[in-house]
């Protein structure tokens, strides 16, 4: 069977990138690798296995055009609203905290939350499948 171990993303600013990450979820780099004309950086914490990939194509000086294939990226926390709130006061701008309810039940509470780069993360509430 298989294991999903990473996401890849392209960011402009390495920096700015691992900052933001680290901020915002803790994240911190597990290794970095260089090569000729791009670097990939793996963030990674004590919560999961699963790591994100950043990758800097070196000289590119325009940001990267989304599209419209992109969803979101997710990671779920123990207390979502004290989680919006510590982002707030970092000047993260977090979007607004939304209940998501199916057949009268809880099915997510969430916010999200958009990276230098303009990747949204969605921040969810430990709850039910999101755990």
């Amino acid at each position: 069977m298989a294991k999903m171990i990473h996401s890849m993303i392209r960011v402009l600013d390495e920096a700015r990138s691992v900052e933001f990450y680290g901020k915002a979820f803790g994240l911190s780099v597990a290794d970095r690798v260089d090569f000729d004309t791009f670097t990939l950086i793996y963030l990674s914490n004590a919560e999961t296995g699963f790591e994100l990939e950043l990758t800097v194509n070196k000289g590119r000086a325009e940001p990267y055009d989304l599209g419209k294939g992109y969803g979101h990226l997710a990671v779920s926390v123990e207390e979502v609203a004290i989680e919006r709130e510590r982002m707030v006061k970092l000047g993260l701008k977090p979007g607004e905290l939304v209940e998501l309810n199916r057949d009268g039940k809880l099915f997510g509470l969430f916010f999200f939350v958009s990276d230098p780069d303009g990747y949204k993360i969605e921040v969810l509430q430990r709850h039910g499948r999101f755990l």
